[in-house]
């Protein structure tokens, strides 16, 4: 796979992206959407500056002007894009990956993704053709810190009640950067931090909360300092991923079902969208809170657009975004953490408990498996469960039984969008039938990665 992907531009540094081709993708950028004004973002990373440069050059080669808001979380450079009048804008960041990739995140206006489907195959197409000589009449540079702006927008999603005690993991990423002017705003968070020095080489644990070792820093500090709710961040901030009071993971689906009540108190009635991996919980909750549950694809560009189509306010997946139809339909780590701590805040529980009867059924976490023939696997799994509900919204679901039934079970293979891999996730009534159920597909399916299964 080359560097343009589904969802962004991601590659080692300088090997697969360098400056020259930074200059190519902001001139073809500033061309796709025909630019007048773009705004321009990066992180910490070590060659996010002269990457940010390089694609900037090329946007005002293009006769695009361009506002430089500099360092900056992937849901600050969002802020910008949507709050700012321009034509679009990119932050120059590798995400959660080691400290020796880079990459962009862009959006059209409005911070509307551009993903593989509207935009980043042509932004590929059009670096591989010779980039025009500079206009005329370059576009003009203008830099702005936006910090206490942003850290305003995001303290305006607070309702906290009273003094709660928080463990946070900036993993030297870019929460670091942002988070302090958050707290400033809302005295009420008393908050233990963890690695909050900026630092794209990432010397203490990778970025990414995905991974269970990599909550373990954050667990042991809510252990150590008595905190309420742990909260781990992914490298550009977009993610987080939640730990209860004694250190116990929760999952992702599980906060998009907590979360959803947090919103549905406020706006009866109202959508909310889940990916389809996420446990049936989800949907139970949302309905019982007396919300619309809305099942979608994996990936953000799917989930904001399915947003803004169907009108809903709040949408998770299991990865740890979380996207908020006030946060210009984006995905918000810090806004979900502090979803959570409005929530902690009114209860009169400790968060463990808040989560425990959302523990209620049998989920494998997602397996996933080196397959060389990705689509004769999902025809076969297709065939050989046919007796059972099918779609093929992404990969291939099939459903047996229905929520409140004695026994149920449901599964989803889908192709991975950014690794050579299919993905299995599987639930079940219970713990002996899903047991039985992932062991048969794993035999269909092969050895797992890792061996986890």
């Amino acid at each position: 796979m080359g560097i343009f992907k589904a969802y962004d531009i991601r590659g080692l540094y300088p090997k697969e992206l360098d400056a020259a081709l930074a200059h190519k993708i902001g001139s073809a950028f500033a061309r796709l959407l025909k630019a007048k004004t773009l705004v321009i973002g990066r992180d910490m990373r070590t060659h996010s500056p002269e990457l940010a440069a390089a694609v900037i050059e090329g946007a005002r080669d293009a006769g695009a002007d361009v506002i430089d808001i500099g360092l900056a979380s992937t849901p600050m450079a969002y802020f910008a894009i949507g709050s700012i009048p321009c034509d679009g804008g990119l932050n120059v960041t590798a995400s959660h990956n080691p400290g020796q990739y880079n990459g962009m995140k862009l959006c059209a206006s409005g911070a509307r993704p551009i993903s593989a489907a509207n935009g980043i195959l042509d932004i590929e197409r059009m670096c591989k053709e010779p980039t025009p000589a500079p206009v005329a009449k370059r576009g003009k540079l203008e830099r702005r810190d936006l910090l206490a702006e942003y850290a305003a927008h995001v303290a305006r999603f607070a309702q906290i009640p009273r003094d709660v005690k928080i463990a946070i993991d900036a993993a030297n990423g870019m929460e670091a950067y942002t988070l302090p002017a958050i707290l400033e705003r809302l005295p009420r968070i008393k908050a233990s931090t963890l690695f909050m020095d900026l630092d794209g080489t990432f010397p203490n644990h990778e970025a990414n909360p995905l991974k269970e070792e990599n909550l373990d820093p954050v667990r042991e500090l809510v252990v150590r300092t008595q905190a309420e709710l742990g909260v781990s961040f992914d490298g550009d901030a977009d993610r987080c991923c939640f730990v209860d009071e004694a250190g116990r993971t929760v999952g992702n689906d599980l906060m998009t079902a907590l979360l959803a009540r947090e919103v549905l108190a406020q706006q009866k009635g109202a959508p909310i969208i889940y990916d389809l991996r996420s446990s049936w919980v989800v949907k139970e909750e949302i309905q019982r809170h007396g919300g619309k549950p809305i099942r979608d694809r994996v990936g953000h560009s799917f989930i904001k657009a399915t947003m803004r189509a169907k009108g809903a306010v709040f949408g998770g997946e299991l990865s740890g975004h979380f996207y908020f139809a006030d946060n210009f339909v984006c995905d918000s780590g810090v806004i979900a953490m502090i979803s959570a701590l409005n929530l902690l805040s009114r209860e009169k529980q400790p968060f463990s408990a808040l989560v425990s009867d959302l523990r209620r059924y049998h989920a494998t976490g997602e397996i996933n498996f080196h397959v060389a023939d990705k689509d004769q696997a999902i025809a076969d799994l297709k065939s050989r469960y046919k007796a059972g509900r099918q779609d093929e919204l992404d990969g291939i679901t099939v459903e047996f039984g229905d929520l409140g039934d004695k026994e149920w079970w449901w599964f989803n293979v889908r192709a991975s969008n950014t690794e050579p891999l299919l993905r299995l996730n599987l639930e079940a009534s219970n713990r002996a039938l899903r047991d039985r159920r992932r062991d048969e597909i794993v035999a269909l399916l092969g050895e797992p990665e890792h061996g986890h299964a």
